[in-house]
């Protein structure tokens, strides 16, 4: 049977019974796990049952008077917003108001969906572009202080990722696929580059429904480990830090409403960030160089740092002490001015 989202292994689902329950369960799991129906009482999530244009009129009451940015890609990608064959980003940016946005998904509704172009309007900061959203559709599990992002959009396939913070994924109108992936999947998945990216983050360059097993031999592997999240209006999906997934909008019109949240403090940086100036400085050392640099990294970094500076009085143990706001903010501008030399 060829390789599809149909066979690979369910998630099993998770129905908790009280928030408290669902709170205490994302605070300890290092696995994705769905919550039925956790938002199933949201306005927006009522709205977009009675129709798609009800959801799409309850997002342009609370749409702020400003431009919100768009991605457009012709009928011909099939909703798949990633690389073309040359390796550049199939899809175009743009911007417009909510309302003018949302009058599109409208009128696309009397066409053919193979003919219409696909419209996604992706990691869209809440707080930035709507009042009252959060308000009328209140974070759940306590993420109050979490980044909220809402994304909008038709049939669209987002190609496998991972993001560093902890996500809480609350599917609000049509329905959601994830296909996920351990951390350690990171090399089957073949990766494009870190710096060249259709959002930010390395995406996986295979088309997991038409997988191209030549070209990519270890995606076998990956596609073993996977497991696939569906997910109904209403539902929620947590994902761990890390862990990698294909998101797939399976109706004519998809809302989806997610909360990002770290357990490290902001002020230590982005992992992301360290890789992309090692890679830059490192990588192309000679290989003794490169195995010193290894070595070095694992007892600074790697290994928690205790015996980098068990030798070393408290007082005077700088970078090697664990770091607080003050030392981040002076290490921030130490390294502003090496990169800047």
């Amino acid at each position: 049977m060829p390789e599809t989202a149909a066979t690979r292994p369910a998630l099993p689902p998770v129905i908790a019974l009280s928030a408290e329950e669902a709170m205490a369960r994302v605070q300890n799991a290092d696995r994705p796990f769905i919550v039925r129906g956790l938002v199933q009482d949201w306005p927006l999530v009522q709205a977009g049952l009675a129709s798609p244009r009800a959801a799409r009129a309850h997002l342009v009451d609370h749409a702020r008077p400003v431009d919100l940015p768009v991605s457009v890609a012709e009928p011909a990608v099939g909703g798949r917003l990633a690389y073309d064959e040359a390796m550049a980003i199939n899809f175009r940016m743009g911007e417009g108001r909510l309302a003018d946005i949302m009058a599109g998904f409208d009128a696309a509704e009397a066409h053919d969906p193979a003919l219409v172009p696909t419209v996604y309007l992706g990691s869209i900061d809440i707080a930035q572009f709507f009042d009252g959203l959060t308000a009328a559709n209140p974070a759940p599990l306590g993420r109050e202080a979490a980044l909220a992002s809402i994304w909008i959009g038709n049939a669209t396939k987002i190609a496998a990722h991972n993001d560093f913070p902890r996500n809480l994924a609350c599917c609000a109108v049509g329905r959601r696929r994830f296909t996920l992936f351990p951390p350690d999947q990171f090399a089957n998945l073949y990766l494009g580059p870190i710096d060249i990216t259709p959002a930010g983050r390395p995406i996986a360059l295979p088309d997991l429904e038409r997988p191209d097993f030549e070209r990519y031999p270890r995606l076998r592997e990956a596609l073993a480990s996977a497991s696939v999240a569906e997910l109904a209006p209403g539902d929620a999906l947590f994902i761990p830090s890390l862990w990698y997934h294909q998101v797939e909008a399976l109706d004519r019109f998809n809302v989806l409403v997610n909360y990002w949240w770290r357990d490290t403090p902001r002020y230590l940086g982005q992992p992301q960030t360290a890789l992309t100036h090692a890679i830059m400085a490192i990588r192309d050392l000679p290989e003794n160089e490169r195995a010193t640099w290894r070595a070095m990294f694992e007892h600074y970094v790697f290994s928690g740092g205790a015996d980098a500076r068990a030798h070393v009085p408290e007082a005077g143990q700088g970078i090697l002490a664990p770091i607080d706001a003050a030392s981040a903010a002076r290490l921030h501008q130490f390294l502003l001015r090496s990169l800047t030399q």
